[in-house]
């Protein structure tokens, strides 16, 4: 049994794999104390089942109190994703340092010779990834919606807090429909704008996968045919974790 954890900014992954099937998965904030929430989802786990601990994580303090978590209950390692050889599984065109290891985890899961990808994912930042081949290129961080959404209405008195839909028309009646129609929208065209700027600039055309909170949202409602997929970074930390011996 593998144990497998993505460590967003917003919340956490955690799975237990076996046979390369994820068999449980819950999720935990990334903030504050996690040893009760641990202790919580893990007291019926037999550890002695457990060879392989991996993680990718854009939170190096909520991975070192996890990582303290499984030392106190297994001898078996717990990595961080950019601790393994990744470049002997990927080729990486990026400065390693500074690419989080959750989006070199959605590459990896996606990764092939004869494909190439765009994947956006709809996180507290809104990324986009470009994979052409088996080689990882870079991509693009936007502001999170969510983010967004909060900071306008933080920054201004008279725009409440407001969830977000998608909406029909473009020109708001009153301020949640304007707010609505601008994060909706505005977002649907910058979705569409990058990935046209990605294919003009590479001169590739690719398939584009969407994960995230907001994927659902878009996923009908971009002018790019798409294809959703959840468990693509977890997947993605399945195939790395081959690489722990």
């Amino acid at each position: 049994m593998i144990i497998l954890g993505d460590i967003g900014n917003t919340e956490t992954k955690i799975c237990l794999v076996n046979d390369n099937k994820i068999i449980k998965k819950f999720l935990i904030t990334s903030k504050g104390k996690k040893k009760y929430v641990l202790n919580k989802y893990f007291k019926k786990i037999n550890f002695s089942q457990v060879n392989k601990i991996l993680f990718c994580s854009v939170v190096p303090s909520t991975f070192k109190e996890i990582k303290d978590y499984f030392k106190k209950k297994t001898k078996i390692k717990c990595y961080e994703l950019k601790e393994l050889n990744l470049r002997s599984i990927l080729e990486i065109d990026v400065n390693y340092k500074q690419v989080g290891s959750d989006r070199l985890a959605n590459a990896i899961s996606v990764s092939t010779k004869n494909k190439n990808f765009i994947i956006l994912d709809f996180g507290t930042a809104t990324t986009f990834d470009v994979l052409i081949g088996n080689n990882y290129k870079g991509g693009i961080i936007s502001p999170g919606i969510n983010l967004s959404l909060n900071t306008l209405s933080d920054k201004a008195s008279l725009i409440p807090r407001i969830n977000l839909k998608k909406i029909s028309k473009v020109i708001g009646k009153d301020t949640k429909s304007a707010v609505r129609s601008g994060f909706f929208w505005g977002y649907a065209g910058l979705i569409d704008n990058l990935i046209n700027l990605i294919k003009k600039e590479t001169k590739k055309s690719f398939q584009i996968i969407i994960t995230g909170g907001f994927s659902e949202l878009f996923k009908n409602s971009i002018k790019t045919k798409t294809k959703q997929n959840f468990d693509i970074t977890i997947n993605g930390l399945i195939k790395a974790s081959k690489l722990i011996k």
